[in-house]
């Protein structure tokens, strides 16, 4: 398939739990997602939304789980990248990364992210034994993936700042308080971070930050378009946020509203944010 045609989903997780536990699907509210989930269950909702690569990420501080998505990367046709994990305060990163890389089905990894947003220090990136873990990304040829929410956000601008060297992109647009109605000082944070042009934004896991039950396009309208205006189709990628997406929409119903708030852009910029941003940033072919 040409690189051109591809259609990606940036930004999606599988788990199953009789392999390990994921310990935040905790409570009620979470239940609907508390079983496992595979390429399988992902594979139709893709097809039926012409995706035709996705991006694995991510869930646990472990690198056996970043192992097993590289090797299920080799036995897939959707899957182009892996998004791995790494401790970037190991004195050991940079062997740490070279060993991932030469595991089975290594060529797939494309970045490594870090659970940022459930330390308890908002400026965590900015530790200089994180800012030496996140060089060491970097230099290994890697991005690297800020899985932020709004009181870190200045620590991540000035983290980019330092590190220009560093492909990062911004997962979730760092979870603004969407349910609350809050935009600033979301806004002005996501204006300076984009003011970094080494820096991406992800068009995903919105709908878990809205009210599940009751959100709507025009309720995320607001944020989409300040981070598309921020940051500018070519540096704005589509994900799904499967299965998580699935506490607040379907994956067809979120593809559906994705491209309804995306529907004013020209037909070249939808396809930056609906394939060509992400082949770019992670490399797809």
């Amino acid at each position: 398939m040409a690189a051109e045609t591809l259609r990606v989903d940036a930004h999606h997780h599988v788990w199953d739990l009789a392999v390990r536990d994921e310990p935040w699907i905790v409570g009620e509210a979470m239940a609907p997602i508390r079983r496992s989930f595979g390429l399988d269950d992902l594979a139709p909702q893709a097809q039926a939304n012409g995706i035709t690569r996705t991006v694995l990420v991510q869930t646990l501080s472990d690198t056996a789980e970043t192992r097993d998505f590289l090797a299920l990367a080799q036995t897939s046709e959707l899957v182009g990248a892996v998004t791995g994990w790494v401790d970037l305060t190991a004195a050991s990163v940079a062997d740490d990364l070279a060993a991932l890389r030469e595991a089975p089905g290594g060529g797939y990894l494309r970045a490594i992210r870090h659970g940022v947003q459930s330390e308890e220090d908002p400026a965590w990136l900015c530790r200089p034994d994180v800012r030496r873990g996140l060089a060491a990304v970097g230099a290994a040829g890697l991005r690297y993936e800020l899985l932020t929410i709004p009181v870190q956000l200045p620590a991540a601008v000035a983290t980019v700042a330092e590190l220009p060297e560093v492909a990062f992109v911004l997962d979730h647009c760092s979870k603004p308080e969407i349910a609350a109605g809050q935009r600033e000082p979301w806004t002005t944070q996501i204006r300076q971070l984009a003011a970094h042009p080494h820096v991406t934004c992800k068009l995903s896991g919105l709908v878990t930050e809205a009210d599940w039950a009751r959100w709507d396009v025009a309720t995320l309208k607001p944020y989409v378009d300040e981070v598309l205006d921020a940051f500018g189709p070519e540096r704005v990628m589509f994900g799904s946020d499967w299965p998580v997406c699935l506490l607040a929409t379907s994956y067809s119903d979120w593809v559906a509203a994705a491209e309804e708030l995306t529907a004013d852009l020209t037909a070249d910029e939808r396809v930056a944010v609906f394939g060509g941003t992400a082949r770019r940033f992670y490399a797809l072919t």
